[in-house]
């Protein structure tokens, strides 16, 4: 891809991101979705192969459909209510039409099959941003109208994707497929205490993103895409492969990882609230996911390759190590202890 083209794509994606996740009224907040979707779309053709046109392609087609609604229910809103204030959501039809936009451009269930498949067609670079970026100015509209969103449609909508993400996680042999139903999973816990605490989903955003990014900068160091392939990192760079079990424990929510803080938190806060019933479906429906990280994982750090005649042997990459990779890795295994301190800015 050109230099020059690869930095206008990335410089509108960050003015996208900057305008929305900054605005009070809807129309700028819909520009700044509407920059971000025509900026990724070069990012995610530039192989040219068919799977990443085709990815493309879709991207385009069920962002341009939740920006529609988003700016539909925005319009019913200011029709009724004279209001075009983010935080002033108040008409009905207009809170259901923004959560179902919103949970669209999230990719949170039951709107959620647009997104493996755009994953799969998209370099490990462009999933990255598509699992954390991409996501932060739709997370930031629910953080801003959490207040009149409908919280049985949230907590059904919570509880579908966790169970989604991590059941359809289970027979994946794809990283990047692994990593989609991953993201769906977690959306749910940020979903699920939306109403209740929304600092609580912001807080799990960040760690998500984190833990995320470190594990997608793993398997772009070691250019990992299959399953079969993980079994073969370890030869390349076997300290990183460690890190990465660790950082996949860590996504997995194990203590005493840093994965392990926002969903305490999230029980915590549930209990709380007296839905002690929902608390323990989301808790049992993350051992799903825990599954498919400890066979990432198992994959990564304890099988050994087969040793046939014609197998030869992953000699050590010398690509170097992105920074940004041992930053990550790090606060993705060692932030629980700063947990007080996380609990008193909340």
């Amino acid at each position: 891809m050109n230099p020059q083209a690869k930095l206008i794509s990335t410089a509108s994606l960050l003015l996208g991101t900057s305008i929305t996740i900054s605005s009070n009224h809807w129309m700028t907040a819909w520009i700044g979705l509407e920059i971000n979707t025509l900026a990724i779309l070069p990012l995610i053709s530039k192989t040219h192969h068919p799977r990443a046109i085709e990815a493309s392609t879709k991207y385009f087609l069920t962002q341009a459909t939740a920006s529609t609604l988003l700016l539909f229910a925005s319009m019913i809103n200011a029709w009724f209510s004279g209001q075009w204030d983010i935080t002033q959501l108040t008409h009905p039809m207009s809170c259901m039409l923004s959560t179902i936009a919103i949970s669209i451009k999230l990719g949170l269930v039951p709107f959620h099959f647009w997104f493996p498949e755009v994953l799969q067609g998209s370099t490990m670079t462009t999933c990255l941003l598509l699992a954390t970026i991409m996501k932060f100015p739709p997370i930031t509209l629910f953080y801003l109208t959490s207040s009149s969103l409908n919280s049985t449609l949230l907590t059904s909508m919570a509880i579908a994707s966790a169970a989604l993400g991590g059941w359809m996680g289970l027979n994946q042999t794809q990283t990047r497929k692994v990593l989609a139903f991953s993201s769906i999973a977690h959306l749910g816990w940020m979903t699920i205490i939306l109403n209740y605490d929304p600092n609580l989903t912001l807080i799990t955003f960040y760690l998500y993103t984190m833990t995320t990014s470190a594990i997608f900068l793993i398997l772009n160091t070691t250019n990992t895409l299959k399953l079969s392939t993980v079994m073969t990192t370890w030869t390349k760079i076997p300290p990183l492969t460690t890190i990465f079990m660790l950082t996949l424990l860590s996504l997995a929510g194990l203590p005493p990882l840093t994965g392990f803080l926002p969903k305490w938190l999230i029980i915590q806060e549930l209990t709380k609230q007296e839905l002690t019933a929902t608390a323990t479906a989301i808790s049992l429906l993350s051992l799903l996911g825990l599954f498919f990280y400890l066979r990432l994982a198992y994959c990564a750090t304890i099988t050994l390759p087969p040793n046939f005649t014609n197998y030869m042997k992953q000699w050590q990459t010398n690509k170097p190590t992105n920074p940004l990779t041992t930053i990550f890795t790090s606060l993705s295994i060692m932030l629980l202890p700063l947990s007080p301190m996380v609990l008193t800015i909340s």
